[in-house]
């Protein structure tokens, strides 16, 4: 089964980046192929609709979504929504790369939780036509720390999130094998 992670700061020691990193490990662990698309390290270009884009970064973002069973979209929460680094990805693509694949939004918050932006995140995957897993993940507050290893330190994030990606994970796996059958 293959994943893409994408992981939507603009900050080099972003939360919600370790946040990724730790997902990526999580679904490694259950014998998935993982591409892990770190917006922060390979930066796409301003989206226009005027604009042709022939940049390396965005093509291997389009790939990486194009042959993914699954899609985990990761975003900091900037004034109660998707930081514009996500967003600004999400613009490039659509139906091709969303259509019919299951989607886990995540959020990292520096209140409490990330609610709005997991909501928006949502929204836009309904109009690409890809299929929000009902389970989401949002980090806040002390809940933003992690230990060397790159785990969560609080214990009870650590096991809402290996408990969400299994269900995201069994997930994809039941869609996968359907439209296997389909094909």
């Amino acid at each position: 089964m293959k994943i893409t992670i994408v992981s939507g700061s603009n900050r080099k020691q972003a939360t919600s980046t370790q946040l990724s990193q730790y997902l990526k490990k999580v679904l490694e662990a259950k014998d998935s192929q993982v591409t892990l698309i770190d917006l922060n390290a390979s930066p796409l270009p301003f989206y226009s609709p005027d604009a042709e884009h022939h940049d390396e970064n965005l093509n291997a973002f389009k790939k990486s979504l194009n042959e993914a069973d699954g899609i985990v979209l990761v975003t900091p929460e900037y004034h109660g929504a998707p930081s514009g680094v996500l967003k600004n990805a999400l613009d490039h693509v659509g139906f091709e790369q969303f259509d019919g694949k299951v989607v886990l939004s995540v959020s990292s918050a520096g209140g409490a939780v990330g609610v709005s932006s997991l909501q928006q995140l949502q929204t836009i995957v309904r109009n690409v036509h890809g299929i929000n897993c009902p389970e989401w993940i949002s980090i806040g507050g002390e809940q933003r720390s992690f230990t060397a290893e790159g785990e969560p330190a609080d214990a009870k994030t650590k096991e809402r999130v290996q408990r969400t990606v299994l269900y995201f994970a069994q997930m994809v796996q039941s869609f996968r094998k359907q439209k296997q059958l389909q094909n």
